[in-house]
């Protein structure tokens, strides 16, 4: 169970999240140092002032006006105790000319921010002046670092979760060529020969009832082999009648379904709709949803085809009166490997998948399902 837990998604969100929050952890540290050291350097600067300001300071003011020149980054704005503004410094002075509020939209803001330091004339209690400031760029800087190195890790995540997903389906898209041109290899030998036995029986007198249909099966399988050597290859894509391929393997299918089962096409007007496919590839994609919609109806029910042109595009909804797919399973059905039969690969459908939107550039999606009633899976052919 715990290595089921741990995986690489699980290691790669793990260490983001210790990045992240570490990150975090030190920039409010340090954040907190520089606004403390910041509250320092204002107050010594309100003490520097206010003792140049004082007439009975005769003393050495070299040090306090080092001070006050050295604040070049926190914006102050002082007030009297009513906070009316008399002065300010390292503020915007185009955007105070500019706008009339910007003063005390910025004292609003400071007010937001920190405590006032609060000055008292000691020659007159009843002039008390307010200092309010400012955060300076550094410490901004400081305290939005984190949000920065979030969005850096974030896009670091989708790259790196992006090119895996690309690498593990190019594999996949190996593995899966390499396994139909192996089972087209695998087939082509005993086709051949079988073609060699049906041209014999031909010649041989007494078996001319039974070789045509021989003959049909031995077509079938030398058509499957050529759909398994076409997948990893680039196939030839034909302008043909959309509506006519339909209705060949509906046809195909119709004869093999067993009288229980009725199948109805709907072209909603058009008599035919030339598209650029790849006839023995969408032949299979039509044969696997058919297939598809017989085997969740067990026999018994009906299968309507709804052909329907766009300007730019051909929907194929394919529609089934069977048993319905389960919402956890919509997500699932097109995975390779998943199946709720208790026979089957779980290949027919992703194989069906793959061939219209890797091969014909189109979608193959579940439209609706519901339980009970049946399903309805959409092709969309781009013209």
């Amino acid at each position: 169970m715990f290595r089921q837990l741990i995986n690489w998604r699980t290691l790669l969100a793990i260490i983001a999240i210790l990045i992240v929050s570490g990150t975090i952890s030190y920039s409010s540290y340090l954040g907190k140092k520089i606004e403390k050291e910041e509250r320092q350097k204002v107050e010594e600067w309100v003490e520097a002032s206010t003792s140049l300001l004082n007439p009975n300071n005769t003393g050495d003011t070299r040090l306090h006006l080092k001070i006050i020149q050295d604040n070049n980054d926190i914006p102050i704005i002082w007030t009297n105790e009513k906070d009316s503004i008399f002065e300010f410094i390292n503020l915007d002075s185009t955007k105070i000319h500019e706008d009339k509020n910007y003063l005390n939209n910025m004292l609003q803001k400071f007010k937001s921010q920190v405590t006032p330091i609060t000055w008292i004339d000691p020659l007159d209690s009843s002039r008390i002046n307010k200092y309010y400031y400012g955060h300076s760029r550094l410490l901004d800087e400081v305290r939005y670092y984190p949000l920065v190195q979030l969005l850096i890790v974030g896009l670091f995540i989708l790259i790196t979760v992006g090119a895996i997903r690309s690498s593990y389906r190019s594999t996949q898209n190996q593995v899966w060529a390499g396994m139909a041109k192996e089972t087209a290899h695998q087939l082509g030998t005993p086709v051949s020969s079988l073609e060699g036995w049906v041209e014999i029986l031909k010649e041989t007198h007494g078996h001319e009832s039974f070789v045509p249909e021989i003959e049909k099966d031995v077509s079938r399988l030398r058509l499957v082999s050529d759909r398994f050597g076409k997948i990893g290859s680039t196939p030839q894509l034909e302008l043909l009648d959309i509506i006519e391929q339909v209705e060949n393997m509906v046809e195909y299918i119709r004869k093999r379904a067993g009288g229980r089962v009725s199948f109805s096409i709907n072209t909603n007007g058009a008599e035919s709709i030339p598209v650029h496919i790849s006839a023995p590839l969408f032949d299979w994609v039509i044969e696997n949803l058919l297939k598809n919609g017989l085997d969740a109806m067990e026999g018994k029910g009906s299968i309507i085809v709804d052909i329907k042109e766009q300007p730019d595009s051909v929907f194929i909804d394919i529609t089934d009166s069977g048993k319905g797919i389960s919402k956890q399973n919509i997500q699932r059905i097109f995975k390779p490997g998943f199946t709720t039969k208790k026979r089957g690969w779980g290949l027919g459908l992703s194989l069906s998948k793959r061939i219209v939107e890797q091969y014909h550039k189109g979608s193959l999606t579940v439209k609706n399902s519901e339980i009970g009633k049946g399903t309805t899976f959409r092709i969309v052919l781009v013209k």
